[in-house]
């Protein structure tokens, strides 16, 4: 299993280590992995996925092994400052991709967008270089539905390792772009690795973001049942299960192992 970043600390949150950051120190780390050539990815982690993690512990050593697996959910940011972690805040995805495509002008560094129904990629691209003047973008691709075979995905390897990108985000939903991640992490030359799951629809104007005073006050998920109830019902249904997991890991009711 693939370490995480050392100068991060974790808090252990049902078994996943969750980087107690705000979003300045995760841009920053970031930076410090291209300017080092150092290959990590960045899982963005709300309730749901540390409950995907508990109901498939094959999923644990994929999030614990990244180089940032971040608060993205009100829910995780709390339980975080209620750890004594009070520097921290929200690490959200789209919000990640803003603020890292902002600090990147400047530097230069070359974006690869992964993800997506056909045109979304395209379309995402599109606007960020049109909100960020000068932005590199170094390609896009929207991959097929069907599993890959290994000749297609060698393929694909090869179409974004000829662009060289500093960083590639994903956006094909959580967790299969974290498997994807941990999976690539070896094979992509880019040193960064960043999942956003619907942040490609977000920004590139797809779908709706929830107002910025539902997502302070922890209730996002709701905006987003609300929109797409059917396909978003049996994530959001664990969601009682997951508070009784937390009271039983803070009343040492249950341990759960990192590993």
């Amino acid at each position: 299993m693939r370490e995480g970043h050392p100068m991060q600390e974790r808090v252990n949150l049902l078994g996943v280590g969750i980087s107690a950051i705000n979003m300045t120190q995760a841009v920053e780390a970031i930076e410090d992995w291209i300017k080092q050539g150092q290959q990590h990815y960045v899982c963005v982690t709300p309730a749901h996925a540390v409950m995907e993690c508990y109901l498939q512990p094959e999923l644990r050593p994929i999030f614990n092994g990244s180089g940032l697996t971040t608060p993205d959910g009100m829910a995780i940011v709390w339980l975080l400052r209620l750890k004594g972690r009070n520097q921290v805040s929200r690490v959200y995805g789209p919000d990640l991709m803003l603020s890292v495509c902002e600090h990147s002008i400047d530097r230069g560094y070359k974006h690869f967008f992964y993800g997506g129904v056909p045109g979304v990629a395209d379309e995402l691209a599109a606007r960020l270089q049109t909100c960020f003047p000068g932005l590199q973008v170094a390609g896009t691709y929207s991959p097929p539905f069907h599993p890959l075979s290994s000749r297609e995905d060698e393929a694909i390897v090869e179409r974004i390792n000829r662009t060289l990108p500093d960083i590639v985000w994903i956006g094909i939903s959580s967790p299969k772009q974290e498997r994807w991640m941990s999976e690539h992490v070896g094979k992509l030359s880019a040193p960064v690795l960043i999942g956003v799951g619907a942040a490609f629809d977000f920004l590139s104007g797809r779908k709706k973001q929830a107002p910025r005073w539902i997502q302070r006050s922890g209730m996002e998920w709701l905006f987003r049942l609300a929109s797409e109830p059917r396909r978003l019902w049996p994530r959001y249904a664990n969601y009682p299960l997951f508070v009784l997991l937390v009271l039983a890991q803070a009343l040492r009711l249950k341990r759960f192992p990192l590993r």
